[in-house]
Formats: structure tokens, sequence, C-alpha cells
């Protein structure tokens, strides 16, 4: 559908395809999570593994119903996870139509970067931050003082911690669309590294749980994406002041 053709479209026709965009991000959505529900057992057993392994005891529920619950949260999420690229094509599918040519040039290559992004921060917290993380916690322990972790508590610790991260990856994205747009230049962004350290340190706290060790883990990668994001910036500054070459 041409871009005329869309601002032409009757504002029922928009809501319509909207319902159905949303309609199939929600059955995608809802699919998997029942899906995973039959791998809940060991998909559980994996996210809670670096704890019980760190503190040489399984996790413990209070709750008679409270195990069914973490295995229905676990299958929700997971499923939500595996289906996120779908669920973004599809969005991709409902505003792709309304871009101009040379914005649907870089609309597939921002997508899967965007992506990417997303999964690699989750990763990078899953695999390497978690580990150190609860190491540190559980080293804290004295002969008095000792460990007993709820399974609920560490598998909200976990998602949280994951979805920061896999948001904030996203930062060279959003730095390339300010350029782009010209809201942003890499004067400004290298000339304000010191109050994106101090903001970034703040953002971390506020999406972390209450410990320095999340915190600094978390800051450390930001900020190198927030050096990359200068780079980036620099390109597109440089493409956006190239002459048109009359395509």
């Amino acid at each position: 559908m041409a871009h005329d053709e869309l601002r032409e479209m009757p504002i029922l026709e928009h809501l319509a395809e909207l319902r159905r965009t949303v309609f199939w991000s929600a059955g995608f959505a809802i699919v998997a999570s029942i899906l995973a529900w039959f791998f809940a057992e060991p998909i559980v057993d994996r996210l809670l593994r670096p704890a019980a392994t760190a503190s040489d005891q399984p996790l413990i529920f209070t709750g008679p119903m409270e195990a069914f619950i973490l295995k229905i949260k676990a299958a929700a999420v997971v499923g939500l996870f595996l289906v996120l690229p779908l669920i973004l094509h599809r969005i991709y599918l409902f505003v792709i139509p309304g871009l101009h040519a040379r914005e649907r040039r870089w609309a597939t290559p921002l997508l899967a970067s965007a992506i990417a992004l997303f999964y690699t921060g989750v990763a990078f917290c899953l695999f390497i931050l978690i580990p150190i993380v609860i190491r540190f916690g559980l080293d804290q322990a004295t002969e008095w003082l000792q460990p007993m972790l709820r399974a609920t508590e560490y598998f909200g610790f976990v998602a949280r911690l994951c979805l920061a991260f896999g948001l904030l990856f996203e930062l060279p994205m959003v730095v390339f669309a300010l350029s782009w747009a010209g809201v942003v230049s890499p004067r400004f962004l290298l000339r304000g590294w010191r109050y994106a350290l101090v903001i970034i340190l703040v953002v971390s706290a506020l999406l972390t749980p209450p410990d320095v060790v999340s915190q600094v883990m978390l800051a450390g990668p930001v900020m190198l994406l927030y050096l990359l994001s200068c780079v980036i910036a620099t390109a597109v500054t440089r493409r956006r002041k190239r002459p048109p070459d009359g395509n």
C-alpha cells in the first residue's frame, strides 16, 4: 500500500488493521506461553540453577500454590520472549505502509538490529551478570546470617534484571533515530558524557535490585554502548549532510 493511499484510508480501516495487529500479537504470545507450559519444569529449574548452585541448596516456596504460579509466570515470560520477533514483525507490517521509500529501506535492518540488541542484553544478563551478582550476594553470609532464597522472589529478580538489560541495550537504536531526526549531534553526545554517566547510573539504580554490583554491572556495558552510540551518531550525521545524489 502506498504512502498516499494509507493517508487516505478511513480511520475505521486504520482501527481495523490495528485490531488485527493486536489480535495476532496476543495470539502469538498466548500460543507460545501454552507451548512453554509443557516445558515449565525444566525452564524453572534452569532459571533457578545459578542460585541453587551458588547457595548449595534448593530454593524454597512458602505457599501451597506458589510453585504452580511460578511455573505459569515462567511459561508466560519465556513464551513472550520467544515470539517477540513475530510480534515486532506484525507491528512492522502495520507501520511500514505509512513510511516513505527512503524510510522503508532503513526499517528492516533497524528492526533486526533492535531485536539482536535486545536478545544480546538479555543473554549477557542471564549468563554473565546474574551468576556474578548471586555469588556476590551469597558471599555476604556470616555464621549467623545464612541464605534461604525464595523461588518466586528470585524469579522476579532475574526477570526484572533481564528486561532492564534488554531495554538499555537498545541505546544505540535510540541514538540512531535521534541523530537521523537531527535532535542530537555527535558533539552534543561527546560533550555530555559526564551527564550521561550520571543518568545511566541513576537509571541502573532504578532498574536493578538495590545492590551496587548489579548497578555497576549494568552501567558499565551501557556506558560502552553510549560511546558506540557516539560513533553511530557521527556516521549518521555525516550521511545526513552528504549532498543528494539525484536519485
